[in-house]
């Protein structure tokens, strides 16, 4: 790749014998606004109904995950914001370094060509993983999603898995975590459920790229960054067996709804987006309901910031915002450049979050409009609760962008040996400390492949 890098590190004890090969990326997170709830297959990951996501600018939200590889290695370790998990732990994990050590080639110096490492010799050595978030676990907002797609790009670009492999790329990811299939793209990005049963037809479909629609904004409003009592996987599995309101949405309402949001999408038309947007989470958490036990993932704060939204669009007389919820109690609100100042300023003022605005915004621009927008005069009539002092935890500002990308050595989060540079501390950190672990500033992508001795 053009403006690739290979350096040797000129430290070089005696005792360091093997080389160690590393490399990172970047992965987004998506969120999806019409939703999939519910498996055909949990075993590959296989969904009832297709999905359509669109993928969150990774200079705001993303997972940042470096791999190495070396014949040093006794076996493949993983850490995850700083804690070290067993990779033997998870079937997920497991299927991922399986398929992609299954297609694996040549690893090459992207600048000279040189092969590093060959197809053979792969099976003596082992990877050592360390992904960071900057953005809550397991908290609704598709970590797993940018995680999978991230270990999944990750190890495709150290065992040299080519391009023309990129289907088979998204069903890997899949078996990961289902939605991280649509965060190996950018833009707004299509999930196809397929017909087979090995599942090779279930794959993403980039329908449009980040470019298409520069005006389409994203408020995320963090109600809650902990992690659920529900998972995900939990949760769509119960729906599955006992809900038959999800059998009639899989069957009868997503394949018409997708096809209205596609084209939607594609023609700019943002009311319609948000209507079907909000159409849909509220029909997911509705089958959330009819689950038994019923299975809630919204609280009384989501709730509130659903009516906020309604009657802030009655108030401006047109659709300003669409919000969507996934497995999780945060808002996801979609906006357009010219209505974020007002959008952003009813968030702020009805949800007066517990970090002001000042310090999880970075535009300043944004910050000057937000002080001197004024409300429509309508809204305190149409939504006339008191603020909500504290319910949303921050605010973040964020916008389409492009799918896993590879990073420079710069943003490595291992050192020369493969371990990381930061681990967790003892005790708990404090939420905003844990959402500052990786660096929010993206550089130009290009392949960081670097050669330590060990």
């Amino acid at each position: 790749a053009a403006g690739s890098s290979l350096s040797r590190s000129t430290l070089e004890p005696p005792h360091m014998q093997q080389p160690v090969f590393s490399l990172t990326i970047s992965s987004p997170t998506n969120i999806a606004l019409i939703k999939y709830w519910g498996k055909r297959d949990a075993k590959i990951n296989l969904p009832i109904n297709s999905s359509v996501s669109v993928t969150l600018n990774q200079r705001d939200l993303r997972t940042v995950t470096t791999v190495s590889a070396s014949r040093s290695f006794s076996r493949d370790r993983l850490w995850l914001n700083g804690e070290e998990e067993d990779v033997n732990a998870s079937r997920r994990v497991l299927a991922v370094f399986r398929e992609v050590r299954a297609r694996a080639g040549d690893l090459r110096d992207p600048k000279t060509g040189q092969v590093l490492v060959r197809k053979d010799e792969w099976d003596g050595l082992r990877v050592w993983v360390v992904s960071e978030n900057n953005f809550p676990t397991a908290a609704g907002l598709a970590s797993s999603a940018a995680g999978y797609a991230a270990l999944t790009f990750a190890l495709s670009k150290l065992y040299g898995l080519p391009d023309s492999l990129a289907d088979e790329l998204s069903c890997i990811a899949r078996m990961g975590s289902g939605s991280a299939c649509r965060s190996l793209a950018g833009g707004f990005v299509a999930w196809d459920m397929g017909q087979r049963a090995d599942g090779v037809d279930s794959r993403a479909r980039q329908v449009a790229d980040e470019a298409h629609w520069p005006e389409l904004q994203v408020l995320v409003l963090v109600v809650s960054d902990t992690k659920k009592t529900v998972s995900s996987t939990a949760g769509m599995q119960t729906s599955v067996d006992t809900s038959p309101l999800l059998a009639h949405r899989a069957a009868a309402v997503v394949p018409g709804r997708l096809a209205e949001m596609e084209a939607a999408y594609q023609s700019r038309d943002f009311g319609k987006v948000a209507e079907l947007m909000m159409r849909d989470s509220n029909q997911f958490h509705a089958t959330c309901l009819d689950t038994y036990p019923p299975v809630f993932y919204m609280n009384d704060a989501s709730r509130a910031i659903v009516r906020m939204v309604h009657a802030l669009n009655e108030a401006a007389g047109e659709t300003v915002c669409g919000y969507t919820f996934d497995a999780g109690p945060n808002a996801v609100l979609l906006t357009l450049k010219r209505h974020l100042p007002t959008v952003l300023a009813a968030a702020n003022t009805h949800f007066p979050p517990k970090r002001p605005v000042e310090a999880t915004l970075a535009s300043e621009s944004l910050l000057a409009a937000l002080k001197s927008t004024p409300l429509p005069p309508k809204l305190s009539s149409l939504y006339p609760l008191a603020p909500m002092r504290g319910a949303v935890s921050y605010i973040y500002h964020t916008d389409v962008g492009p799918g896993a990308m590879l990073l420079p050595d710069s943003e490595s989060l291992a050192g020369e040996d493969g371990t990381p540079l930061r681990l967790a501390a003892p005790a708990a950190s404090p939420p905003h400390q844990k959402l500052l672990l990786a660096a929010i500033a993206i550089a130009a992508g290009c392949v960081a492949l670097k050669v330590a001795r060990k």
